[in-house]
Parts: C-alpha cells; structure tokens; sequence
C-alpha cells in the first residue's frame, strides 16, 4: 500500500481547489488494476494503478485508460472526466491516473437480484445498445488511428494470447494447446475494424442511479483498435458459462428473471449496430480462450503475491474452465445460431 500522505501534497499541488481532509477507500472487485474512492469535502475521484511487482510486457496499461477515456470525452459514448495522469511511480508506487467518480449504480451479478424483471430487461438491452454505439465511435475522428493496428485483429489476439499463456502459465491444460492450434486454422474475415473495448460486461458499466440507461463505460485497459464481434462474443459469455464460473446465466430461468435469451440480445444489437454478419463458433471459442488466459495470469498474479483482488486465487482456478468451455464450440456441441436465421 502506498503513503496517503504523498498522495494528498501531489494532488493539493496539482489541484488546488481541492477543500477538507483526503479520505482514501480501495474499491472491491476488479482483478487487475488496484482502484481507490480519493474523496474530499468539495470533490470525489477515482484513482486507477498498476498493480505493484513484475508485470506481464503490455498489462495494466492506465496509460491507454486515461487516453482513451480523454478521446471519447466528446463522444456520444458516455465516459467518466480524466483529470490527470502521472506516469511517475513516485507518487502512489506505479503510474496512475485520476478520474471524476460518477454517481451512479454497478451491478457485479449479472442475475441482477433485488431488481424488478422488467428493469432487468431494460438494462440489458442498455447494454447491448451502448456496445453498438461503442462501435459505432468514429475512432479516426476521435484521434485513435493509431490506438491498434487495423485489420488481422483475431490472428494477433491469438498470438498475443498464447505468448501469455506461456508467459503466465502455472500448470498444462491440453484443452488450451488444442485451441491455440484449431483457432488459427477457422480464422474468420479480419478486414472489420472499429474501437473495442476488450472486457465489456455488465459490471464494468455504471448504470443512472434510478433508471435502466448506461451513464459511464469503465475500465478500458484492454481496449484496442479491433473487431467488433470480439467484444460481442465476449459479452454474450455469460449465456455460456455458469453462475459458478465467473457469474455465467447458463441454467437459470431467464424467463422468470426477466433476461432475454442469447438470441434475443444478439439480434437487438444487429440491428442498432446494422450488422450484416454475426457471431460464430470461432468467436466465441476464441473469447473463451482469451479469458481462460487471463484468470491463468490472475492465479499467476496471486502465487506471486500481488493480485489486486483478496478472491484472486480463487478465480484463478476458472482458466480450465473456460477453456473447456471454448472446446465445446471446437466439437460441435455448443450451437451459435447462424445471423440469417435470426434476423430472418
């Protein structure tokens, strides 16, 4: 843990307006980057750092946050304010950077208990209507031609993921090695870019604190230039995995709930996105291979004695999982229905 006190001289120099004692408070949940409530009497902040030790080439990159975040301020997409970023690790022991808190309600159970089913639905459909609108960000316009490479994005994730792998992995799972070699050989069209957000799920949104609408999209460290169905396949994961894999939907009445089916909620973002094309079993397995590496680096993270979350080791476990999971689409036993059938 950093020194408060250093903190609060860097931010009274830097932001003098700031009135009454800093209080400071760690925000729960997250696996990755450590996140802080920085309040004082006339202003409330987030803090967002890299975590302390040894980090894999390219991970946490607040950098990358803070850009892309000032990039959109514009936007139609809603962000929270950045107000600084320091690079230094003088301050809080990594870099950082600060942004407005914006008041607002998180859901982490993507079940949604203690909400009415209707409001359940509506929220998911604000989901999947911000995430069209997310691609739909004139990236170019915004200043981020050069926030990725365009076009090959599936061919480079996958590289990218299996270097990971190897760099993070704490056991052998020849679910992964099977998958890092069938999803090169089912490559989809790459030509497609927009910007991605790369970890868009439920509770990485902050949602008006009274109605169902989208008030500010969160957490951006992943994001990139890339395809838009990588997201899509990513945040359709949930109807895949269980409540006791990372919060999956997968066996629960989702007609009791008030939750709209797969198919419902993909074809609610074909049409706000005017997608001509949709997902296949190729995302979806790659998606869930993507997060079988990640919570591998998270049990990495916590065997080395800095993950940012006290549940770390037990979410590490989840990569073999999730990597069963993306098998199910290799074998043919997990269905994607087709784009035409549900749009026709």
């Amino acid at each position: 843990m950093f020194e408060p006190a250093r903190l609060e001289r860097f931010l009274r120099q830097h932001l003098p307006s700031l009135q009454g004692a800093m209080r400071l408070e760690r925000i729960g949940g997250g696996q990755s980057n450590p996140t802080f409530f920085v309040r004082f009497d006339n202003r409330e902040l987030v803090l967002r750092k890299q975590p302390e030790g040894t980090l894999l080439q390219g991970a946490h990159a607040v950098d990358r946050e803070a850009r892309v975040m000032r990039a959109l301020a514009t936007s139609e997409l809603p962000v929270p304010k950045v107000v600084l970023f320091h690079a230094g690790a003088e301050v809080v022991g990594t870099p950082f950077y600060l942004m407005e808190r914006v008041p607002g309600r998180i859901f982490p159970d993507t079940a949604l208990p203690g909400l009415a089913p209707a409001e359940r639905r509506e929220i998911y459909l604000a989901m999947d209507e911000t995430m069209a609108r997310l691609h739909r960000v004139d990236w170019a316009g915004a200043g981020l031609s050069d926030y990725g490479r365009q076009g090959s994005y599936f061919s480079r994730q996958i590289a990218r993921w299996s270097r990971q792998w190897e760099a993070s992995r704490t056991r052998d799972d020849a679910a992964i090695e099977r998958l890092r070699e069938w999803l090169p050989q089912h490559l989809p069209d790459e030509r497609e870019t927009t910007l991605c957000h790369g970890d868009f799920r439920l509770g990485n949104l902050m949602f008006h604190p009274s109605e169902p609408r989208v008030v500010a999209v969160l957490d951006w460290e992943l994001s990139t230039l890339g395809h838009p169905l990588a997201d899509l396949a990513f945040n359709c994961m949930a109807w895949r995995t269980l409540p006791s894999e990372y919060g999956g939907l997968r066996g629960l009445d989702l007609a009791a709930l008030g939750l709209p089916t797969e198919d419902e909620y993909l074809r609610h973002y074909y049409r706000a996105s005017g997608r001509r094309d949709g997902l296949t079993a190729f995302h979806f397995a790659f998606a869930l291979f993507r997060m079988a590496v990640i919570f591998e680096g998270i049990a990495a993270r916590a065997a080395a004695g800095n993950a940012s979350s006290d549940d770390a080791a037990e979410v590490g476990p989840l990569s073999a999982a999730f990597a069963r999971r993306a098998i199910e689409f290799v074998d043919g036993h997990a269905r994607v229905t087709p784009f035409e059938e549900l749009m026709s």
